[in-house]
């Protein structure tokens, strides 16, 4: 284990009994509530000094009560360092009004739009869904790419024509591991790694690989691949928990990363640990 306190940069927080989620009706695994104390428990002997809630695709007239539910737990746990909420960006010009909104919270550091649902690939590079997109920049916030590896190509692309805004991706964008896939996601990569506004999750990994008998060897290519692409100055170590308790409990996934990072220096493992996230979102 790292010999320094993690900042967490994706951690999902719910209760349906106090808000709707429908995308868990089809995820029995993980129905329920999973708090700040279920999380602390799950850590074991990883300790984290941070987190980044992100939002978990609630009912859309929720989002709102999403970020005051979690602005509700902030004050019970403060390692809760920022959020990232939900907005329909794809109203273009017309968000602002609910951005102004989000940006009178101050926890509030960037958003996400789930893209992932979408069969169409090109969906994100709709002329108002761009426009929503880079109404961000005015209130300084990021953009967690959200997306399956199908998207990665028009992803990039949205990257490119909102140069003013900093992006993160999402779980390495998806690869399906499971079926071997590798190309052209591994070039793909390397493509959106060359913008200079994007930053990259190291997550999700085991979720996408055969979730009961996933190896390291299976997953290695996948990280190792993300790392030379983006550099130690681009990733970021987040759990995704509780989803990652489909594919691996919360010591056993920093274990993975602590293997694959055997050899370097002390230096990149904090950027990736900690520092990354601290910058990518902002924190004090």
């Amino acid at each position: 284990m790292p010999g320094f306190p993690l900042i967490d940069a994706h951690v999902h927080f719910y209760d349906q009994r106090q808000l709707d989620y429908p995308w868990l009706n089809d995820v029995p695994q993980i129905q329920g509530r999973y708090m700040p104390d279920d999380y602390s428990l799950a850590c074991g002997g990883v300790e984290v000094e941070k987190m980044i809630f992100i939002e978990v695709d609630v009912a859309q007239h929720q989002k709102l009560d999403e970020v005051r539910f979690v602005e509700q737990l902030r004050g019970e746990d403060p390692r809760i360092a920022a959020i990232v909420a939900c907005a329909a960006l794809e109203k273009g010009a017309a968000v602002e009004e609910e951005l102004e909104r989000l940006a009178e919270i101050g926890s509030v550091r960037g958003i996400r739009r789930l893209l992932q649902y979408h069969e169409e690939p090109d969906y994100c590079l709709r002329p108002n869904f761009i426009e929503g997109v880079q109404r961000l920049a005015k209130f300084d916030f990021s953009f967690d790419i959200c997306i399956r590896h199908h998207q990665l190509a028009s992803a990039t692309e949205l990257v490119r024509r909102c140069p003013n805004v900093r992006f993160v991706l999402d779980h390495i964008a998806k690869p399906d591991i499971a079926a071997g896939l590798y190309t052209p996601w591994d070039k793909q990569i390397a493509a959106i790694a060359e913008l200079p506004n994007v930053v990259c999750k190291i997550t999700g990994v085991t979720t996408e690989a055969d979730r009961r008998n996933w190896t390291l060897a299976q997953i290695r290519p996948y990280i190792e691949h993300v790392i030379e692409q983006f550099g130690f100055s681009r990733i970021l170590f987040a759990s995704d928990w509780p989803v990652l308790n489909l594919g691996a409990d919360y010591p056993r996934w920093v274990a993975v990363m602590d293997e694959i990072l055997t050899g370097c220096s002390d230096q990149e493992r904090r950027r990736f640990y900690r520092e990354n996230a601290a910058s990518a979102y902002k924190l004090s």
